[in-house]
């Protein structure tokens, strides 16, 4: 059963998503959040314009300061008081970048999160001849 958790195949649809979308970035990094005004972004967050995400809007994505377009880990975020679970993509982030992501998202107590890191294990049963 480990097979099917946090494979290559999964993280290449992830990819297809966000290289097929348009990015707009809504909280410049240092931008205080819309409701609560001590929360600040510690990196640039958008969404992919073009997609589904659980907020009505597109997907959520936090950009970070290497410059690298690859997405290494995803946020899961249950929210008590939304009454969801979101999911929230990081790319090009350090791994400092990353914890400040979490600890962020983490500061009140109606929303809890979870870091989950980019696989690249290809299951046996996706392999032919």
């Amino acid at each position: 059963m480990s097979e099917f958790l946090n494979n290559a195949y999964f993280w290449q649809k992830v990819d297809t998503l966000y290289y097929s979308s348009h990015m707009e970035i809504v909280r410049p990094k240092g931008t205080s959040h819309l409701r609560y005004k001590n929360l600040i972004y510690p990196v640039d967050y958008g969404y992919l314009t073009d997609t589904v995400g659980e907020s009505g809007h597109g997907i959520a994505v936090f950009i970070g300061s290497t410059g690298n377009e690859t997405i290494t880990t995803m946020v899961i975020a249950a929210d008590i008081l939304k009454k969801d679970i979101e999911i929230k993509l990081l790319v090009g982030c350090t791994a400092q970048e990353e914890e400040s992501v979490l600890e962020f998202l983490n500061q009140t107590d109606y929303q809890k999160t979870i870091l989950v890191r980019r696989g690249n294990q290809i299951p046996s049963w996706a392999i032919s001849n």
